[in-house]
């Protein structure tokens, strides 16, 4: 196979032009799946998207939704160290609750 040959040039990091891509795609999509690293797609030398498994990405935006929220966790101690915590009643007027 063509693309594999061309795929395993590179043994850290998979790079493949657009048009080589597009030309096999089923290919690439194979082997993003299978080896569970991306394919990075490149055009005159810039990478400019990637293949990548699905259940790859979606452990990949977990992550990130996770540090995500512990970021927003140590702002929030953060601004309470600095201010302080607000009162129940001003918590449940402020979001219509009263």
């Amino acid at each position: 196979m063509y693309i594999s040959a061309l795929l395993r040039q590179t043994v850290f990091v998979t790079e493949l032009t657009v048009t080589d891509a597009r030309a096999r795609l089923a290919e690439v999509v194979d082997e993003a799946r299978v080896r569970h690293e991306p394919v990075f797609l490149t055009r005159r030398g810039r990478r400019v998207a990637a293949v990548i498994d699905a259940d790859d990405l979606d452990r990949l935006v977990e992550a990130a939704e996770d540090l995500a929220d512990i970021e927003a966790a140590r702002n929030a101690r953060a601004e309470i160290e600095e201010h302080g915590t607000l009162p129940w009643d001003q918590v449940k007027a402020d979001l219509g609750l009263t």
